[in-house]
């Protein structure tokens, strides 16, 4: 299957200050990017975000609340720099969504816009079970 979700990442960024979205799959490939991410740019990123969250959910037992709690389980990486931030996502099995944005985002709000849109993702890559159609000679 091949889907353009381009258009639904883009729709993620209609929030005032967010900047660019991409989907990737867990070992690193660009699956989907917004329309102002190059191609290029998109998979070297897609490639580093797949091994941040790796990192995020490697120092997990970082934040364990004992032997008892169990393992974490790892939810959102967020990245801040001097020109903004990178929030990172599970959207499903083995894959992730990634968002930047500048630093005035309202964060709660562009989480929120976040799991909306891995919700949308679910529905759009998920298709019913094909039927098996008996052929009559």
């Amino acid at each position: 299957m091949n889907y353009d979700l381009s258009w639904m990442l883009d729709s993620a960024l209609e929030l005032p200050e967010a900047q660019h979205a991409i989907l990737v799959s867990a070992d690193g490939l660009l699956m989907a990017r917004s329309k102002e991410v190059g191609r290029d740019h998109a998979d070297t990123v897609a490639a580093a975000m797949s091994g941040m969250q790796s990192l995020s959910r490697t120092v997990a037992d970082f934040c364990h609340g004992g032997a008892s709690a169990g393992r974490p389980q790892w939810r959102q990486t967020l990245v801040e720099f001097d020109h903004g931030w990178v929030f990172l996502i599970s959207a499903g099995e083995g894959a992730y969504l990634a968002v930047s944005a500048s630093p005035d985002v309202d964060m709660a709000e562009i989480t929120f816009r976040m799991q909306q849109l891995v919700g949308q993702l679910g529905k759009a890559l998920t298709s019913p079970p094909r039927e098996r159609a008996d052929i009559q000679s």
